[in-house]
C-alpha cells in the first residue's frame, strides 16, 4: 500500500502554505467551520488527529478544553511547522502514516481528520483501524473531497463555461470508475483516491460505525458574489463531504 507524502514537495508545501495565509480560502471559509460545527464537546476528551498537517486544529482542540491531543503526519515539513507555530503541553506531534494507525497503543475519545482520507488506498481498512483506536461511545468527525471533485481525472475542464469564463456547470465524468487518480493540480502527478458517495457511507457502516451526521460543504451567497473568482463555482458542486459517526456498540 502507498504512504502518499505529496506535501514534502517543495512546491506543493509552498503552494499549500501561501493559500493557507490567505484569510479568504477554501479551508477557512467553509471546509473548517462546518467540520468544527459538527464536533462534541472536547471538555476532558482525548483527541487523535489524523493529518494534522500544520497544527491548527490541533491548537484549537487544546484551546477547547482537550485533554490531550495527538497529531500524527506523514510530512515532515508539516510537522515542523506544527511544532513551531502550534505547540502546546497537552499536544504531542508524531510522524506517522494513517495507514500505520494500528501502532498506537492507547484508544481516544475523539478521531478527527480533515482532508486526508483521499490519499487513502484502503479505505474500508482504514476505517476498521480508526474503529479499533476509539472507546465506547467515542465518536469520529472527518471531512474529505467531495466524490464529485475526487472523479476528476484532468482530461476535461472542471467546469463548462461562457466565452468569458463564467462557469454554468460542473463537469461530471468517469463518477463510477473508483481508484487511483492522477492529475496535474500544483505539481505534475498529484495524487487521489477517487470513491462514490456510497463506498464511503458502506466503509463506515462495515466497521461498525452509526452514522450521525452528514453534510456536503456550503457557502453563503453573499461570500459567492464578493469572490466569484474563487468560490463561484461552489453554486454548482459541493467541494468537501463531512460526516460525524459514532463507535456503535
Amino acid at each position: 500500500m502507498s504512504k502518499q507524502n505529496v506535501y514534502d514537495d517543495k512546491d506543493f508545501f509552498e503552494n499549500f502554505q501561501s493559500s493557507r495565509s490567505n484569510d479568504v480560502n477554501f479551508n477557512d471559509c467553509i471546509e473548517t467551520p462546518i467540520l468544527f460545527g459538527m464536533l462534541p464537546d472536547l471538555h476532558g476528551k482525548k483527541v487523535l488527529d489524523i493529518g494534522c498537517g500544520m497544527g491548527q486544529h490541533a491548537r484549537q482542540y487544546s484551546e477547547m478544553g482537550a485533554k490531550s491531543v495527538l497529531g500524527i503526519d506523514l510530512s515532515e515539513k508539516m510537522l515542523q511547522y506544527a511544532r513551531e507555530h502550534n505547540s502546546s503541553d497537552h499536544i504531542v506531534y508524531q510522524r506517522m502514516a494513517m495507514e500505520d494507525i494500528d501502532t498506537i497503543s492507547e484508544t481516544f475519545d475523539l478521531v478527527t481528520s480533515s482532508l486526508v482520507f483521499d490519499y487513502a488506498e484502503d479505505f474500508p481498512g482504514l476505517m476498521q483501524k480508526i474503529h479499533h483506536l476509539m472507546k465506547k461511545d467515542a465518536e469520529f468527525v472527518f471531512s474529505m473531497s467531495h466524490p464529485i471533485v475526487t472523479a476528476w481525472d484532468g482530461v476535461y475542464d472542471r467546469y463548462t463555461r461562457t466565452e468569458t469564463g463564467e462557469r454554468l456547470y460542473a463537469n461530471l465524468r468517469n463518477y463510477c470508475k473508483e481508484g487511483l487518480r492522477k492529475v496535474d493540480w500544483v505539481v505534475n502527478g498529484y495524487e487521489c483516491y477517487h470513491r462514490t458517495v456510497s463506498s464511503l457511507i458502506n466503509g463506515l457502516i462495515g466497521a461498525g460505525f452509526m452514522i450521525e451526521e452528514c453534510q456536503e460543504a456550503h457557502l453563503s451567497d453573499e461570500m459567492r458574489a464578493q469572490y466569484p473568482a474563487l468560490f463561484g463555482g461552489t453554486i454548482h458542486r459541493p467541494e468537501f463531504i463531512f460526516f460525524r459517526c459514532k463507535k456503535s456498540n
